[in-house]
């Protein structure tokens, strides 16, 4: 039901402070610092490593020592892997943030929802990043692709049915698993979701000049268009950069388990930069309604990915099939044994046991706490999906793990607050700008 009493809809705009930018610069520069020392520090293990392999190797170690090195792949990869494996972790996962923020504003104009249209604005800001994540996933693609992508190496090797390490399994992927396809469709289906942007962008703008329903409707058209492609451009794209990690391995929910840790994340950031700005005396008409819904999403989806996570590992547990299982034995032993069940009890049990309660999914504090705890356990899952099949048993928790999140966290931050700055913060002539104003999801 709706308030009754008249509400005005003014302008607001938000002010990228010089205090606001260096917080955010300084945050870049930490986690650079960070990242730096960690990565000195990896080099520097993986050379004393080196020498302790070539002081076996020399004085005869036995052959169970050699033979368990090269089983844990401590020195099968160069340093520079878990570099490149890091980087992956971060542009992917910060880029999703984005993505979703662009889902979430198509999804409400698809849906007819007025309830949202108050922090259209602050998704449209967050998708702002996608340029910059492109620029960053592609970096790591062409520089970092051979070292991450066991295919990649594999396809430059050429090698025909009956010679010397030829794999049967990747020969028959190779019309999909591809640099061809790796590097001019990646970039291509997020170039198409980010014209996307720009028109639903420019769109929303002139009509806060203009006014009329036509921009509505246009926006309403574009986004549906929007939703088709995306589902079918979003699942090659998560085969591609993500689940060929492991090449030898597929899943057919991995997809959709993604799309949920893309959908649960972003709507936590949409959240937390609509608290930023209330803190700061923007956007008084976002009710705790509003803030209600957007927790039950982040609720509902911690609900989902459960079960998209369970779903994927009890049907492979169950089976017990070799090709299949082997994604999990390296997550469920050694290193990663005791992150696997810290990812389940970040992503689901803690989250739905702090936003069960309908008072917590309306206050400010519930939701950061529950929603700090959601993108730090989304990062660890993304993480758990991408080092294990890349650098293998050879990595850990160190400064460059710490590092590299802060780093990009204060970039994303930064273009956020920047694109924020640039327009209005209410969509003042959305056809739905009072029932948003007015939401009122009952007692």
């Amino acid at each position: 039901m709706g308030h009754h009493h008249h509400i005005e809809i003014k302008q607001e705009k938000f002010e990228f402070t010089s205090r606001s930018k260096m917080l955010s610069i300084i945050l870049l520069a930490v986690g650079l610092i960070l990242s730096g020392i960690g990565i000195v520090q990896i080099k520097g293990a993986s050379e004393t490593h080196a020498t302790e392999a070539t002081v076996a190797h020399v004085e005869g170690a036995s052959h169970e020592t050699v033979g368990t090195a090269e089983h844990t792949g401590e020195h099968a990869k160069p340093w520079t892997t878990r570099v490149w494996a890091n980087m992956l972790v971060n542009s992917y996962y910060f880029l999703l943030f984005a993505v979703g923020a662009l889902f979430f504003v198509a999804l409400n104009y698809v849906a007819n929802a007025g309830w949202a249209v108050l922090v259209k604005r602050v998704a449209e800001g967050i998708s702002a990043y996608i340029p910059i994540g492109l620029g960053l996933l592609m970096i790591v693609l062409i520089f970092g692709g051979k070292e991450i992508y066991h295919w990649v190496h594999y396809e430059h090797e050429g090698l025909k049915e009956g010679m010397e390490g030829y794999d049967k399994i990747l020969d028959g992927k190779s019309a999909f698993l591809n640099t061809k396809f790796l590097f001019l469709g990646v970039p291509l289906f997020i170039l198409i979701w980010y014209t996307f942007r720009i028109i639903l962008r420019r769109l929303s703008l002139r009509e806060d000049v203009e006014g009329g329903l036509n921009f509505f409707r246009k926006s309403t058209r574009f986004s549906a268009a929007f939703l088709v492609i995306f589902g079918f451009s979003f699942s090659m794209m998560i085969w591609l950069m993500i689940m060929s990690v492991d090449a030898h391995w597929y899943s057919t929910i991995y997809t959709v388990n993604n799309f949920a840790v893309m959908f649960v994340t972003s709507t936590t950031v949409i959240a937390f930069f609509t608290i930023y700005l209330k803190s700061k005396g923007y956007m008084e008409l976002v009710s705790a309604d509003i803030l209600h819904d957007l927790g039950k999403f982040m609720f509902a989806f911690c609900i989902f990915w459960a079960y998209t996570w369970l779903a994927q590992f009890l049907l492979i547990w169950y089976a017990n099939i070799h090709e299949e299982v082997v994604y999990f034995q390296i997550r469920l032993h050694g290193y990663f044994r005791p992150l696997f069940f810290t990812n389940l009890f970040m992503n689901f049990f803690i989250p739905f046991l702090l936003l069960m309660m309908r008072n917590a999914k309306r206050n400010p504090k519930s939701l950061l706490v529950a929603g700090s705890i959601i993108l730090v356990g989304h990062w660890l899952d993304v993480f758990l999906m991408i080092m294990p099949g890349v650098v293998g048993t050879s990595t850990g928790l160190g400064l460059l793990e710490l590092g590299m999140p802060i780093a990009f966290a204060g970039l994303f931050i930064y273009v956020v607050k920047y694109s924020l700055s640039k327009a209005n913060l209410y969509a003042i002539n959305h056809p739905y700008i009072m029932e948003s104003a007015t939401y009122d999801v009952g007692p």
